[in-house]
């Protein structure tokens, strides 16, 4: 599966911004998809998951209420809306294909990556 991310960019701390990530290549309704973010000198950390319907979503305690992942089946396309955005949720910000219909938090399971977007919230 080949993962193309758009969106990001530089924002001031309160604000929006929206990520989509499109994918091709398999039949994306069979795999649960993610958001993953990486801040230089950190491990890659969970954000956002959903099942591969997305019925199921998931989120890290620290983006709960703030971030919404969705999917669109029909376009093979997985978004996640940030609001308001604080100055540590800057990194560069990954799609993923999860290995199974379930979600996961932890990046062992996923097979294939976006090629992952910077985010900047200024204070």
């Amino acid at each position: 599966v080949q993962l193309q991310a758009s969106g990001g960019g530089l924002v001031q701390a309160g604000g929006s911004l929206r990520f989509s990530c499109a994918a091709s290549g398999r039949t994306f309704s069979n795999y649960g998809m993610g958001w993953f973010r990486q801040s230089p000198g950190k491990e890659r950390e969970f954000v956002a998951a959903t099942t591969g319907s997305g019925g199921g979503t998931y989120y890290a305690n620290s983006v709960k209420g703030r971030f919404i992942i969705s999917r669109d089946n029909a376009k093979n396309t997985v978004d996640l809306q940030m609001n308001s955005l604080k100055p540590e949720d800057t990194a560069v910000y990954y799609c993923a294909r999860n290995n199974v219909y379930d979600w996961s938090s932890t990046t062992r399971t996923y097979v294939d990556w976006g090629q992952g977007t910077q985010v900047t919230v200024s204070s």
